[in-house]
């Protein structure tokens, strides 16, 4: 059976819903960082519950979305610029959804180090510098949502290249330091690859914004993450 179109004002009643969820999500995702970090850093059993807890909830906004996105494609008949809108919503919260992952492996790490702390004492201060760019380039996407601003979208690209200077130091100290081992200078490396992915996604979340705002258009050397 054919469902009945939305009226006008159900529509955009139902756009700005999905726009609320999206950055709902955006905000979860920064307590998601925060809660594995703490797991990580202090070895926090407790955070390590908040990161899988916050990992449901992302995923269950991530259907949510989902859902009553393509209800509004299916029965509001959007013009273009509210398709992509939609079109965008949809990655986003996919975008979202991925950072929770990471944030939970991140926090899972510290179940696997008993007796010894999962990061060694003289590299504490790059990885409590990668959890503040984390922290803040996601909470930069929460707002270029909340403004719609492309402009201020595109400048996230610029500041994921403060994660990528944090992650050649950390390299540079694992080879300088080499004291904690092999097998530990892998599961180090590892994390900081965490985080770096964090903020890839977001530069990712950062197209879509961009998408949402503008519509397609050509982009040479599209950031892509798997």
């Amino acid at each position: 059976m054919t469902q009945a179109r939305m009226t006008r004002v159900e529509f955009d009643d139902g756009l700005r819903l999905v726009r609320d969820y999206l950055v709902t999500m955006t905000g979860t995702v920064t307590e998601a960082i925060q809660a594995a970090t703490t797991a990580l850093l202090d070895q926090n059993l407790e955070a390590v519950r908040a990161t899988a807890s916050l990992e449901r909830e992302l995923e269950e906004d991530r259907l949510l979305v989902e859902q009553r996105t393509l209800q509004l494609i299916a029965r509001g008949r959007p013009v273009a610029s509210e398709l992509w809108m939609l079109v965008s919503a949809i990655k986003i919260s996919a975008e979202c959804w991925r950072m929770g992952l990471l944030a939970h492996h991140i926090g899972m790490a510290a179940t696997h180090f008993c007796s010894a702390p999962a990061i060694p004492d003289e590299i504490l201060g790059i990885f409590r510098r990668m959890a503040d760019v984390a922290s803040e380039i996601t909470d930069d996407a929460r707002a270029t949502l909340l403004t719609s601003d492309a402009l201020d979208a595109t400048r996230l690209e610029v500041d994921d290249a403060a994660m990528d200077s944090l992650r050649r130091a950390l390299f540079r100290a694992l080879r300088n330091n080499r004291s904690q081992g092999v097998e530990t200078a892998v599961d180090v490396a590892l994390l900081g690859r965490y985080y770096e992915r964090l903020t890839d996604h977001v530069v990712a979340f950062a197209q879509s914004v961009i998408l949402m705002v503008t519509g397609p258009k050509p982009h040479v050397g599209a950031h892509h993450v798997a």
